[in-house]
């Protein structure tokens, strides 16, 4: 498994992802779409995706630094229960506190 920070391109794949969750299934998938990604990774904060050579993109993170919470947090079914979504939320919260001391 290969962790890096989320790029536009990686939308698709993240958003895939976020559909086929099984916790946290949205009630109308129009709720969020491909294009609201958008503003979290270029203006309001930062994301990460873990992949594998094999299946893609299977987890994804995305803090909103402007609103101070974690917008995304979704794993992949079958790929739970492996410190995925320990280590994108590590990721996330140090680069927030990070930006934040320096911001201060």
């Amino acid at each position: 498994m290969h962790f890096r920070k989320a790029v536009i391109e990686d939308i698709p794949q993240m958003h895939a992802v976020r559909m086929a969750v099984k916790e946290n299934r949205l009630s109308n998938p129009l709720l969020v779409t491909e294009t609201d990604y958008i503003p979290y990774l270029t203006m309001l904060g930062k994301g990460w995706v873990c992949e594998t050579k094999d299946n893609g993109i299977v987890g994804f993170g995305i803090i909103d630094a402007d609103k101070h919470n974690i917008w995304a947090l979704f794993i992949q079914p079958g790929f739970e229960e492996k410190g995925i979504g320990s280590k994108l939320h590590t990721l996330m919260l140090n680069w927030y506190f990070r930006t934040r001391r320096t911001n201060l």
